[in-house]
């Protein structure tokens, strides 16, 4: 056993119980809810954009682990605010756990090509949010992501500006909240490519609705985006 494990022992984020940070029945009970199109919020098999809801500049579909409710809301909240890797690695062990039993739409296509035309992407923060924290959740969980699947993994969105918490306001203010607040970085030479675009919570969607945006005007081809709760 690891002597931190000793000095700081492993709790499930659901039950408390010793041992892992998931137990088997927190995992189990993790709530899983239908996927729905990203454009109108409405059921959808596999999560794809309905073909009334297709936009040019707009996301191709959407996949999220759970209900933002119970155990999967407490690991979000605690890699957000005390940066625990080791429970990154764990949720995107049972997302693709979950992807090998049920088969997705998005896997598929990402096996097209051995996933060779895909790259990864985080959701930024702003780097005084960012440095404050420490870290961007998003990028923890997304190159974990990558690194499981053998994705390329970029870098290539920046927040430019810094906005007002998100938290509170409704859908149209959380479009205005964010517009024109992302753009690209110099590590951007992937986004031709077909792209996962990674955050950890998905509310109305602007966010990553922005995100998606500014990597469609500069080349990437299609764009789901994976987060780990709705």
């Amino acid at each position: 056993m690891n002597i931190l494990d000793l000095l700081f022992p492993k709790k499930c984020v659901g039950c408390n119980k010793l041992g892992a940070y998931f137990c088997p029945g927190c995992i189990s009970n993790i709530l899983q809810a239908e996927l729905v199109c990203p454009g109108c919020e409405r059921p959808s098999i596999g999560g794809v954009t309905h073909p009334v809801c297709r936009r040019k500049f707009g996301l191709d579909g959407l996949w999220s682990l759970g209900v933002y409710s119970g155990s999967l809301r407490s690991a979000i909240q605690k890699i957000k605010y005390r940066y625990i890797k080791e429970l990154a690695e764990d949720l995107v062990d049972i997302t693709l756990e979950y992807w090998a039993k049920s088969g997705t739409f998005l896997l598929d296509e990402i096996k097209k090509n051995y996933g060779k035309d895909w790259v990864v992407v985080p959701v930024p923060l702003h780097w005084t949010r960012k440095n404050s924290r420490g870290f961007n959740q998003s990028s923890l969980f997304a190159k974990v992501f990558a690194d499981r699947l053998g994705l390329d993994y970029s870098e290539a969105l920046k927040r430019h500006k810094m906005t007002s918490s998100q938290v509170g306001l409704d859908s149209q203010k959380r479009r205005q909240n964010i517009k024109n607040t992302f753009s690209l970085t110099m590590n951007h030479e992937l986004i031709t490519n077909n792209t996962i675009l990674v955050d950890d919570v998905w509310t109305t969607g602007s966010t990553l609705k922005e995100c998606c945006y500014v990597l469609k005007r500069n080349g990437a081809k299609k764009v789901w985006s994976l987060t780990l709760a709705r």
